[in-house]
């Protein structure tokens, strides 16, 4: 009898089934290892090895869901059925990270390196998992992303906005699905000294693309470096949702398929996310009780829409409203002028229409419509500033391609530009206001280029082309800007890029029109050049250096502005400096990264980058480094998937600082004016946060746990706030230095269904 049972249970051990597969990365179609798979509810369970495969022998026949998970993607769930008779499953599972739209094919692209276009000699990408856990559980911001990128400097943990190669944030252009937007941030309006943060949701960002220097000319108005950020779209298979909470912030996202009418064909997909702030409670509990600190609340919503007319025709909606607001109507010792209550408003619209009417061309359309409004108001109710922004945005761009080696790109933009306020102050409650500055206009920006882009030598050398021409009607300004880029595969492993470009950028509608400016403001010119070496160590594994000179001219600046030591005296700034545009400079300097990219295993880059930004105004003839001049920068970045279910990462950056704005020295302690701009610089910044991913995956739902430790060595950061007051006849000033974050615990938690 014995002997029947094992050969009746050999019997059916022959007859059961081998259910196996691959798992591959839905960008770029790497395979992933260290994926689990599991059959439902079922204690039959893998591991996917180095090639992605995985294999569950012994399935005896029944209904399954094969589950297949792991930390910072999208659980996958395929139904399928095991017949009596012995057989073999086999399938295909692309998996998507959690910031990628959900797909089951595989994007192609070139390589780990290569991007969409390489018509940029100077670009770096962030994608998938990277973005999510390089924007910090405590901010949950994309842009705190890219400040960890190679060459960025940022040194301030309440703001988001970034330096470029001694550049300041307003001289970066962030173009969101190929629209230039403003001030697309939480933030107060109006004041000096502020925090901000990304008005669109990082769970909506598909990717972003930096490029540091020689950019092409389809982006527009601006003359230090781009931004470019691409949304995703939400999910055509299925109708799936996510709530997100953490101890700064909670959010809730959904997605589905669209459908088309009187049809369950799926023509498109739908995209909707919304969350909240409390990051003003924690930064409340670590700042002065006195309530005085500028910390806001802020709140938003935004969705994507697309839909498939046809094949050749798909059209996009991308809408966003935000809100930031302060109340510091509670605080004790807030002055006159103090700021008391804020809010700012931010209302973002784009439609978008590709029509490609065949292989070789393609044709995208959009208008968008922008707001920013804000007010500043006293304690005492007194309106110290309020202001409005609109723009209207009308753009066409297209690629056409004439053969294999040739592509021509060409594009036109138009602006109207609208933008009123005012900033106010205040001798006591009851005298009239003191009006420091306003502004109201109205004008357009009107644009367009082309580019011609040549493949040569079987593939190994690139060469691009382009003009760019734009007229403001305000100032009647018009600009010619030519750019171009060579790469060449030296070797298999090694690539040289060159760039070269001229780029202009106009004033600012409220600089135009305000009394303190004028219509006679000329644009911002800059001209730049690099030369980058790349050697590849393996397809994942590389090594770059990239060398730098910008030549800026004609930047606004009130060069009376500041008090000063001078000629064995103080100067006092007269009331209302006017801004000219005798301002001029260079930034030259290396960068140099080693970076790995990869979904298994180790992730992440090691960055220098060395630079010096200098200034030469023409009014007083002084020479200084520029605000954001910052000698060394290191940035390192890290990732790994420890287990199926857990992620480690690692991100520190350093900057050895950057120079006090104005006319400042110091002696034992003691601030006071001096006869040079620039030369005191505040303390190293040094910070390294850790965070750990944990998740858990059932038959329906995930659930993923965020934890993270912000600045690790509890480092005391400083940022200037404010130069107080001075005495005209010692010259002894007094400043105010804000401390940021110190060590600091920060969880959340995700659920996705």
């Amino acid at each position: 009898m014995r002997v029947a049972v094992l050969l009746f249970l050999a019997g059916l051990a022959a007859r059961a089934a081998v259910v196996s597969g691959v798992v591959t990365d839905a960008r770029g179609g790497e395979p992933l290892a260290n994926v689990a798979v599991r059959l439902g509810k079922a204690e039959l369970r893998a591991v996917s090895d180095a090639a992605g495969r995985f294999a569950i022998p012994d399935v005896p026949p029944g209904d399954y869901t094969l589950a297949v998970s792991t930390v910072g993607y999208h659980t996958v769930n395929r139904p399928f059925r095991v017949e009596a008779a012995e057989e073999t499953k086999q399938f295909e599972i692309v998996l998507s990270p959690d910031s990628f739209r959900r797909t089951d094919t595989v994007e192609v692209t070139a390589g780990p390196f290569e991007t969409a276009r390489q018509d940029s000699p100077s670009t770096l990408t962030l994608a998938g998992n990277d973005i999510k856990n390089l924007a910090s559980v405590l901010a949950d911001d994309p842009l705190r992303a890219v400040q960890s990128l190679p060459g960025v400097t940022s040194n301030n943990d309440f703001d988001a906005r970034f330096s470029l190669r001694g550049a300041d944030y307003s001289r970066i252009g962030l173009f969101l699905d190929n629209v230039l937007l403003h001030q697309p941030f939480h933030m107060l309006a109006g004041q000096n000294v502020t925090g901000s943060g990304a008005a669109f949701n990082g769970d909506m960002v598909e990717n972003l693309e930096l490029h540091e220097g020689a950019f092409p000319q389809r982006f527009e108005d601006r003359s230090a470096g781009i931004l470019d950020v691409h949304t995703r779209d939400g999910s055509r298979s299925a109708t799936t949702f996510r709530a997100e909470a953490s101890m700064s912030n909670a959010g809730f996202v959904a997605e589905g398929p669209l459908k088309a009418p009187f049809s369950r064909k799926n023509r498109g997909s739908w995209l909707v996310a919304t969350r909240k702030s409390y990051l003003q409670y924690i930064i409340g509990r670590i700042a002065p009780n006195d309530g005085s600190s500028l910390v806001f609340g802020l709140e938003d919503v935004q969705g994507r829409f697309t839909y498939d007319l046809t094949p050749k025709n798909n059209l996009t909606l991308y809408v966003l409203e935000s809100f930031s607001s302060l109340d510091r109507s509670k605080a004790t010792g807030l002055g006159l002028n103090s700021l008391a209550r804020a809010g700012y408003n931010y209302t973002l619209g784009n439609l978008g229409w590709k029509f490609t009417p065949s292989a070789r061309v393609a044709i995208v359309t959009h208008a968008a419509w922008m707001r920013e409004k804000y007010d500043n108001n006293s304690p005492g109710g007194l309106r110290l500033g309020d202001g409005f922004y609109g723009e209207w945005v009308a753009n066409t761009s297209g690629s056409w391609t004439e053969g294999a080696n040739a592509t021509l790109d060409f594009g036109a933009s138009v602006r109207r530009l609208r933008n009123e306020g005012f900033t106010a102050q205040y001798q006591s409650l009851t005298s009239p206001a003191r009006l420091l500055d306003h502004f109201n206009g109205t004008g357009a920006l009107g644009g367009g280029f082309v580019q011609q882009s040549w493949t040569a030598l079987g593939g190994r050398l690139h060469l691009s082309a382009g003009v760019r021409g734009d007229h403001h009607s305000i100032d009647g300004v018009s600009t010619g800007t030519p750019q171009a880029s060579a790469s060449m595969i030296v070797t298999a492993s090694t690539r040289v890029q060159l760039g070269w470009g001229q780029y202009a950028q106009f004033p600012e509608v409220s600089l135009l029109t305000s009394p303190l400016g004028g219509r006679g403001l000329l644009p911002i010119r800059s001209n730049h050049a690099l030369a980058a070496v790349e050697q590849r160590f393996t397809e994942r594994l590389r090594f770059r250096a990239e060398f730098y000179n910008r030549a800026d001219r004609d930047l606004p600046f009130q060069p009376l502005a500041d008090p000063r030591f001078t000629a064995g005296k103080v100067f006092v700034p007269p009331v209302g400096p006017a801004y000219t545009t005798s301002l001029r400079g260079y930034s030259r300097g290396a960068e140099f990264f080693v970076q790995r990219t990869s979904a298994n295993r180790f992730t992440g880059w090691v960055s220098y980058a060395y630079g010096g930004t200098g200034m030469r105004e023409g009014v007083t003839g002084a020479r200084f480094p520029s605000d954001f001049d910052q000698r060394h920068t290191v940035n390192i970045y890290g990732s790994y998937r420890l287990r199926p279910s857990v992620n480690l990462s690692l991100h520190s950056s350093y900057g050895s600082g950057f120079p006090i704005p104005g006319y400042l020295t110091r002696t034992n302690g003691v601030y006071f004016l001096a006869p040079a701009r620039n030369q005191l610089r505040l303390d190293y910044y040094q910070r390294t946060d850790i965070r750990v991913n944990k998740s858990w995956t059932r038959d329906k739902w995930k659930i993923t746990f965020y934890g993270e430790l912000i600045n690790l060595t509890n480092r005391t950061n400083y940022l200037f706030d404010s130069l107080n007051s001075y005495n005209t006849k010692t010259g002894q000033t007094s400043v105010t230095l804000d401390k940021m974050l110190p060590i600091l615990p920060s969880v959340g938690i995700l659920f996705e269904r």
